[in-house]
């Protein structure tokens, strides 16, 4: 997922593709525990997503502020 989509989200899209991916990285973690995961990066990549939505909802915090 690129900066550039992120940023052309509304709020309440960038809320629910947290969801989303919360979800998804909670089932990666599952499935490799449970040694079900072929590519373990997958997880790495998640988590990095996680991360860019959080980090363009908090610009838009500050933006507000």
């Amino acid at each position: 997922m690129k900066g550039k989509e992120l940023h052309n989200m509304t709020d309440e899209e960038l809320q629910a593709k947290l969801g989303e991916l919360k979800t998804e990285l909670f089932n990666l973690r599952f499935r490799h525990a449970s040694g079900q995961l072929e590519n373990p990066m997958t997880i790495a990549s998640c988590k990095k997503d996680i991360a860019r939505v959080n980090t363009v909802i908090r610009e838009r915090e500050i933006k507000r502020a």
